[in-house]
Formats: structure tokens, sequence, C-alpha cells
């Protein structure tokens, strides 16, 4: 484990410090994959199995990161993923994570089931975020989000197509988090007594905790039971293709479905028109045994990759993983746990620096593999074997 004496450089630095610094339950609610986390390790491991194609005394005196996702300027071509309860990884933490994202350029996604309010977000963002949405039972409620988020200045909707009900995640269960009763209960306040640095900074000097966007609903964040609850009766298991269709005509802006891990899933999302698809099994939560993105992106990219842009999530840690996902013929990323890691372990400046770093490392990747432009990174940048015969 890092020392809290050194100086975090990646990822991996960042999630020990987020594992020193967050209650049990928070930890593992951020840091855990669905039963016995097969796809959680597969997702980071394939990565790591596709190897670049290094080349030399190419001039690559101007190599630029720069790109455009829906049709939105950004620094590098990734994406920060959406996700629930961030505002509990840190103080104000969607705030945080929102300006650090502008300082360096590239989007934030706010989800549903975000502590902070869209208006605060967005206010201490120099760019539109980007909003995420579940397609909830109350239809009405939809639709008044869909208004709320437009007026704000929001023009990209991130629609979450995997989750009709909550993996079976066992860290959950076995810290209390997706149990009741006085049992659970007696586990989370000991784990919360265990970081009293995470109760001044978080609790109670960040609140108010509620989910913003959903107050009436969920007026408390830290009833944990209620937003289980919540989930458990709003999740709607019955959302078919229609009901894209329906959010389609309701929504004016991009709309990106996240969570599309099959090449007939690909092609449907391009029929009901889709701007863009998340190549996504949700980061390993839901179903174990699924494959990984980098396993799928392959297929889903010959597919559909000429009609709608492609965006892959899961598993990937640095710079040069984004490099691997473009080389496969995704248009960006989005990361999840890596910057909630950064932001837990050190806030706004602690993702900074990661974002940063990763930064250097998708140059430094693409100086070495000799391109100077996100456009020219392809398949010619992968070590594949040569056929003899060609």
């Amino acid at each position: 484990m890092i020392s809290k004496f050194t100086y975090p450089a990646t990822a991996n630095d960042y999630r020990a410090r987020a594992r020193a610094r967050l209650p049990r339950f928070l930890f593992d609610y951020l840091d855990g994959g669905a039963t016995d986390e097969q796809t959680l390790r597969a997702n980071e491991a394939d990565w790591a199995e596709i190897p670049l194609r290094q080349r030399v005394l190419i001039d690559v005196d101007q190599v630029d990161t720069s790109t455009t996702l829906m049709e939105q300027s950004c620094s590098m071509p990734v994406v920060l993923a959406p996700l629930g309860l961030a505002g509990m990884m840190a103080r104000r933490g969607e705030v945080q994570a929102a300006r650090a994202a502008s300082n360096v350029g590239v989007p934030f996604t706010l989800s549903t089931v975000g502590i902070c309010p869209l208006e605060e977000v967005q206010a201490a963002a120099s760019e539109a975020i980007w909003f995420q949405l579940y397609m909830i039972r109350d239809r009405a409620r939809i639709e008044a989000l869909l208004e709320k988020v437009w007026n704000s200045g929001c023009r990209t909707l991130v629609f979450t197509v995997d989750l009709p009900q909550p993996g079976m995640r066992h860290r959950d269960f076995r810290n209390g988090l997706a149990s009741t009763g006085p049992r659970s209960k007696l586990l989370k306040v000991m784990q919360l007594l265990s970081r009293p640095g995470w109760l001044w900074r978080v609790a109670l000097r960040g609140g108010p905790l509620s989910f913003g966007n959903l107050r009436d609903a969920i007026p408390d964040a830290r009833n944990l039971d209620a937003f289980k609850a919540w989930i458990d009766a709003q999740f709607d298991p019955t959302v078919t293709w229609a009901d894209i269709e329906w959010l389609r005509e309701r929504w004016k802006g991009k709309l990106i479905l996240k969570g599309i891990l099959d090449v007939d899933d690909a092609r449907d999302a391009v029929r009901v028109g889709a701007d863009g698809i998340v190549v996504s099994n949700h980061g390993g939560r839901q179903l174990d045994g699924v494959a990984s993105g980098a396993g799928k992106l392959p297929e889903i990219v010959a597919a559909v990759g000429s009609q709608t842009q492609i965006l892959a999530d899961g598993g990937i840690r640095s710079g040069v993983d984004v490099f691997r996902a473009l080389a496969l013929g995704a248009q960006g990323v989005m990361i999840g746990r890596p910057w909630a890691y950064a932001l837990a372990g050190g806030d706004e400046a602690g993702l900074s620096n990661l974002l940063e770093s990763w930064q250097q490392e998708l140059r430094l990747a693409m100086t070495l593999t000799g391109v100077t432009r996100i456009a020219d990174i392809g398949q010619a940048q992968l070590d594949r074997p040569q056929n003899p015969e060609s």
C-alpha cells in the first residue's frame, strides 16, 4: 500500500488512499463488483493483454491529444462516467469532480442518484456537464428531470440500459450496505466511527447529504435503507426499445446509451437514433461472467462504428489504456472508479493530477507509436502477428 508520505502517481495509488479514508461500506460500494468479481478482474486484465506497436524516427514534435466528443471539445478523449453517491466520496464530491474535469478540459457526467443537485454541479463547471438517467417507473418524474436537465444547459444525456435491477454484489451484503435491520445498521455505524476524518470532512462539513435531483423522493442520502428501498421500487425491468424511442422523442440533444455489450443491441441502438453508445458491462457490477469491454469492443466497432460514436469503459486504468481503446476503434472512453479513487484519496487536486498524468501518458503513447493526432490512432498502432502471405 502506498504510504501517506508518498506522492500518488497512478489510479491504484489513489485507490489505496481512498481505502484508508472511506468507511468500508462506501469503499466496497465503489470498488466492488458482482458475485465472484470475475468480470471485474477481466475488465482490467484484458486491456493489459493488448500490445502496442512501437515505432521510431517519425516526426512527433507536435502531438495533440485533443478531440471532439458529442460535439464538445475535449483536451483528451476521456469522460468522467456517472457514479451514484459520488458526493459521499469527498466533500460535495460531484462539485469538486466537475470543477476538476472542467479545468483539465474533459466532460463530467452527473448521475441521477448523485448527491449534489444539477444546479450546483453545473455552476462549478465551465462547460455544460452531461447527465445520466435511469428509466424509472415514474415517467412523469422522468419528463420533469429531462426538462430540468435541458434548461440547465446540458445537451448530452447518457441513458443507462443495463440496470433493470441491481446486480448481486457480495461485498455490499457483507458490510451491511445491501441488507437491512439492526445488525446492518450496527455494522455501518462501526465503519463510520472507524473513519472520523470522513465524518468531519464529508458527513459534517459536506452537507446536505441528500440525493440532489431526487430530494422529494429520497430526502436523506445517509439513510441507505431508504435508498435501497427506492431503487428496488423504482428501477423498471419492463423497459424495452420502445421506451428508448419514447425517450428519443422527448430529448432533443445528444443521446448516448450506456451498457451495450452485444452486436445486435448495438445495431438496435443505432436504429432507435442513439448518437453514441458506451460498450460497457457496468464495471463488472451487474452480471458476473460476461465478457470485458476490451473483448467486445472490436466486433461492435466493426458492426456500427461507422454509424455512431462509440465509447468504451470498464477496467481502464491509465492513459495507455485510453490509447488501447482508441486503437481498437473507440472514439473515447468513460472512466468511473479511477476518478472516484482520486477524488476520495486527494479531493479536487488529486483528480486534476490524475487526469493530467493520464493525458501525459496518452501523449507519450502517441509519441512512441508514431502518431500525432487522436484521429490517426487505429489498428496500425497495435502489435499484431503479421500474415507472411499478405
